[in-house]
């Protein structure tokens, strides 16, 4: 079992219709890191349980519903009074998204520690604004440290949102020791290394630094340049981009995210040993997969990531 820990939200999309300079109308589409790593497992057929605190609200409603709709576990979904969180979304020409962010008070950031997760889930996913608000932050960092079995960490920088730059790049190192994978884009990377200008040489040269501390592999994505892992003894292999006609790239990095872990449950790896074991065959077969994935989720609006029978699977 894969247990997702994180934010779920609500992203208020511009239509597309709406002309340059134009307030058109938003439209609201389920979001969040973690939320849309979930429905990628279970859309595409991994046993997959989502932990997070949600809004008794409509939108919370709604995100609750679409979870059991995408086959994901939500027996450890917590509900609460608080409004759900809001993402309002900006796309640029070429599909990329900018947010601002509405979080004071709202219900995912109030997640109650669950204990000591249940014996069948071998594998955590964690990442987003879940890692960087409190007291939700707390809560999951402590998830993060007791798992003993696969961890996957998503740090998916959003640097409005952090007050101490300094404060969170030193939490963020504080986790490597109990990664197995990590997964972050080339600018999440930079920012980490510390804003340098050259974002490509800023991650190359970070993320050598950060496998030396614990995780056994790291998976970068550079948008339309590929998805490229580097292993803890040194191996690189990258994959070019799927082609797409993009409408978005909402989501993208989540998509990228969830079929990486279906690929690890489908090879039976749930420990960091694992995928220290995965050799360049291998990984240029898992990234192969999770861009014909992200493909499928940028070629229409939102994040909405890709069946199973879109990729050629079995359900």
């Amino acid at each position: 079992m894969i247990l997702v820990g994180g934010e779920a939200l609500v992203d208020l999309v511009p239509a597309t219709q709406t002309g340059p300079g134009e307030l058109g109308p938003l439209l609201p589409l389920p979001g969040g890191g973690p939320y849309n790593v979930a429905i990628t497992l279970g859309r595409l057929g991994a046993p997959v349980r989502f932990l997070s605190r949600l809004s008794t609200d409509g939108f919370g409603d709604a995100l609750l519903r679409r979870l059991e709709m995408s086959n994901v576990d939500t027996s450890m979904v917590q509900r609460g009074p608080e409004p759900t969180t809001l993402a309002v979304a900006g796309i640029a020409p070429d599909g990329s998204a900018r947010y601002s962010f509405h979080v004071d008070g709202t219900a995912d950031r109030l997640v109650a520690d669950p204990g000591p997760l249940p014996a069948e889930v071998t594998t955590l996913s964690l990442g987003t604004l879940s890692l960087l608000l409190e007291p939700g932050a707390t809560t999951y960092e402590t998830l993060l440290r007791r798992h003993r079995g696969l961890t996957v960490l998503d740090p998916n920088i959003r640097p409005a949102m952090v007050s101490d730059p300094d404060a969170f790049r030193a939490r963020f190192a504080s986790w490597l020791p109990d990664v197995s994978l990590l997964k972050l884009s080339v600018e999440d990377a930079a920012w980490l290394a510390g804003g340098a200008a050259d974002a490509a040489d800023a991650a190359d040269a970070a993320v050598a630094g950060w496998l030396r501390r614990g995780p056994a592999a790291a998976v970068v994505t550079r948008g339309a340049d590929g998805i490229t892992v580097v292993t803890a003894d040194g191996a690189t292999v990258a994959v070019p981009t799927a082609p797409a006609s993009v409408v978005d790239t909402i989501g993208a990095g989540d998509t990228v995210h969830g079929a990486l872990l279906y690929w690890l449950w489908l090879a039976g790896i749930n420990s960091t040993s694992g995928v220290a074991e995965i050799d360049e065959n291998g990984w240029r077969d898992a990234l192969g997969f999770a861009a014909r994935a992200a493909a499928v989720t940028v070629s229409r609006a939102g994040a909405e990531p890709p069946h199973a029978a879109e990729l050629g699977l079995s359900s």
